[in-house]
């Protein structure tokens, strides 16, 4: 009984079991995004074991779901890539990613903003008129909070869910087929970033984030976006990175839109569907310079 305890204890849900426990023991579930916590506030003292919540049907339900989940996964590699024939996947010249009719859409985004850190901006997400658009809309406020901490305020986001398949393991896009994003988008006139995150080979790259501008014309007219995917520039943490490289079309594993242009009030942005498209006029892989580290000198022949 000493290993259980010791599980329960330290709640350590990174093993392979975690995804088959954690519909019954609903309580106690990993963080996926980073967790602030303001200067002074008290810490957490609640036991592990008193975050449990049990349930016995839900546990079953849940391994059904993941079951099937499996066999839907292997049934589409039979087929070919992302359960479609291998023709069709390679002609492939634009596709609709994301689009907004129901609740069950929206559900597949998160929204934050710096009310987290102790600001006062507030953003809303919902379904358009006649369920054909997705509405971000909110209050910019960029307030500094008086924590002592904390020196910009002032931002509110919106970022799709990874994409998870059985037992809640997490599958990248590949967009190698593609070198455009396409959005249709009605906003009101202020700037946005577009915020691709990268499914990381190394945990020092945890950070790293391919960011655009997308400038909204404002007006009651829909507008269509196209952002060749070589005009996204590395940053980390907020910081442009010297060294830039392309983007990793195959390993994409979310997409969000931030606004922070430091105005006070309101914004919104309604989103008709988010997409890809091949350009074959477009051949540029990357549109920034490149540098080489540590370069090796190039060796004397002697000769003329």
């Amino acid at each position: 009984m000493a290993l259980p305890l010791k599980v329960l204890n330290r709640c350590h849900w990174q093993n392979g079991l975690y995804p088959l426990l954690r519909p019954p023991l609903g309580g106690c579930s990993p963080s996926q995004y980073s967790s602030y916590k303001r200067p002074g506030t008290p810490p957490d003292k609640t036991p592990p074991w008193a975050k449990i919540n049990f349930s016995f049907q839900k546990g079953i339900e849940g391994i059904k779901t993941h079951f099937g989940r499996l066999t839907k996964e292997v049934g589409d590699h039979l087929i070919g890539p992302e359960g479609r024939p291998l023709k069709e996947y390679l002609l492939e010249q634009t596709r609709v990613t994301w689009q907004f009719r129901s609740e069950e859409d929206l559900n597949k985004w998160v929204i934050s903003s710096d009310a987290e850190i102790g600001g006062k901006s507030e953003v809303y997400l919902k379904l358009g008129k006649n369920n054909q658009s997705a509405l971000l809309y909110g209050t910019l406020n960029i307030q500094v909070p008086r924590d002592g901490e904390t020196r910009y305020s002032g931002y509110c986001s919106m970022r799709s869910k990874p994409r998870l398949i059985s037992f809640d393991r997490k599958e990248p896009y590949d967009w190698s087929n593609f070198n455009c994003l396409h959005l249709r988008v009605r906003g009101d006139g202020r700037p946005w970033m577009v915020n691709i995150y990268t499914d990381p080979y190394f945990s020092h790259q945890k950070d790293d984030l391919y960011n655009y501008f997308m400038f909204t014309r404002g007006g009651p007219y829909w507008e269509e976006i196209k952002i060749p995917f070589s005009k996204f520039f590395l940053s980390s943490r907020g910081r442009i990175q010297d060294q830039q490289h392309e983007l990793w079309l195959d390993k994409i594993s979310t997409l969000g839109f931030t606004i922070g242009d430091q105005v006070d009030g309101p914004f919104q942005l309604e989103i008709d569907y988010i997409g890809l498209a091949k350009d074959r006029a477009h051949t540029e892989t990357c549109a920034y310079e490149q540098y080489e580290i540590n370069p090796k000198k190039k060796k004397s022949t002697g000769g003329l």
